[in-house]
C-alpha cells in the first residue's frame, strides 16, 4: 500500500507529532547486510572520521534485528558508536528498549529525527517505498537537514531476505549514488532488481529514463560476458563492470566491490528526467 505523507510536505505543521506514517514493518534478520557491508568498507572513513559517531536506523520494523546487527557491526571499526533506531509505532519501540545497552538506544519518532546532535549516518530502509514518489524529495530534504558535516543518507530498498539491494546516498546536499548489490545465483539478469529500485527510481524504469538506459546496458554486458560463466559468476560480474566503466558510465568503485556483486554509479547517471 502506497501512503501518502502529508505531513512531510509542511513539517512545520506536524504540532510535535512524529512525522510519516506506520509502515507495514516487515523485517528479517541479515536482512541488510550487503548495506551493512558497505558502510564498514568504503564508507567506514565517514565514521572514523565524526567527531559525534551518531547513527540512526530510521524506521527499523516490527522486531529491531536489523538495527541491533547494524549496530554489532559498526562497532567493529568504531567501538564508541551510538546507534539509535526510530520508529513511529509505538509498541515496536516499547518492545526494542528490552534489548538497549551502551551505544544502541530505541526512541519514538520519525523522519524529523528527535535525537540530540547531528548523526552522521542515517539508514532508511524499506520506508520510502511505502510513500508516494512526489513524496520522496520533502522527506529527502528533511533528513539531509540534520546531517552532521560529512554524514551520509542511506535510503534503500531490499527484498524479504536481502538478496537483491538497491540504495541511493545522499549527503547534506544532493543525492550522490546509486548502488546495486546482489546474491549470484538470486538473479537471471540484472535488471531484475527493478522491483527493488528505490522509490525515486522504481517507477522510471521506462524507455526515455536514464535508469532504464542503465539497466539495459547492465544486462547487455552482463550476456556478452556469459563465456566467462565457467570461472565463476563473480569474474562475469565483474566484466560486466568493467564494460560498463569501459563504456562511460561512471562508475565509482573497483573489482574489490564488484567482486561481492556489487555496483555504484554516479547518480546523474541514473537521476529522474525532469
Amino acid at each position: 500500500m502506497v501512503q501518502r505523507a502529508e505531513q512531510v510536505r509542511d513539517p512545520g505543521r506536524r504540532n510535535g507529532r512524529p512525522v510519516g506514517n506506520v509502515t507495514r514493518g516487515t523485517t528479517n534478520p541479515n536482512r541488510m547486510r550487503r548495506l551493512d557491508r558497505w558502510l564498514t568498507g568504503p564508507q567506514a572513513w565517514r565514521l572514523l572520521a565524526a567527531s559525534d559517531p551518531l547513527v540512526v536506523d530510521l524506521g527499523y520494523g516490527a522486531s529491531p534485528a536489523t538495527a541491533v546487527e547494524l549496530y554489532e557491526r559498526l562497532a567493529v571499526i568504531r567501538p564508541d558508536v551510538r546507534v539509535t533506531g526510530i520508529e513511529i509505532e509505538p509498541e515496536r519501540v516499547r518492545q526494542a528498549r528490552a534489548l538497549e545497552r551502551l551505544g544502541l538506544s530505541f526512541q519514538l519518532g520519525g523522519f524529523e529525527l528527535p535525537v540530540t546532535g547531528r548523526p552522521v549516518l542515517v539508514r532508511a530502509f524499506n520506508v520510502l517505498r511505502q510513500y508516494e514518489e512526489a513524496d520522496v524529495g520533502g522527506i529527502w530534504k528533511l533528513v539531509q537537514g540534520r546531517l552532521a558535516p560529512g554524514g551520509l543518507f542511506i535510503d534503500g530498498t531490499c527484498d524479504e531476505i536481502g538478496r537483491r539491494v538497491t540504495w541511493v546516498a545522499l549527503d547534506a546536499e544532493r543525492p550522490l549514488s546509486l548502488s546495486v548489490s546482489v546474491r549470484f545465483g538470486a538473479f537471471t539478469l540484472p535488471s531484475d532488481v527493478a522491483e527493488r529500485l528505490p522509490k525515486a527510481l522504481i517507477h522510471r524504469n521506462i524507455p526515455g529514463e536514464k535508469i532504464h538506459s542503465y539497466l539495459q546496458a547492465m544486462d547487455q554486458a552482463w550476456l556478452a560476458a556469459a563465456p566467462l560463466a565457467a570461472f565463476g559468476n563473480r569474474q562475469r560480474w565483474a566484466a560486466m563492470c568493467r564494460t560498463l566503466l569501459d563504456g562511460g558510465w561512471p562508475v565509482q568503485d573497483g573489482p574489490a566491490r564488484w567482486r561481492l556483486g556489487e555496483v555504484t554509479v554516479a547518480w546523474d547517471a541514473v537521476s529522474p528526467q525532469s
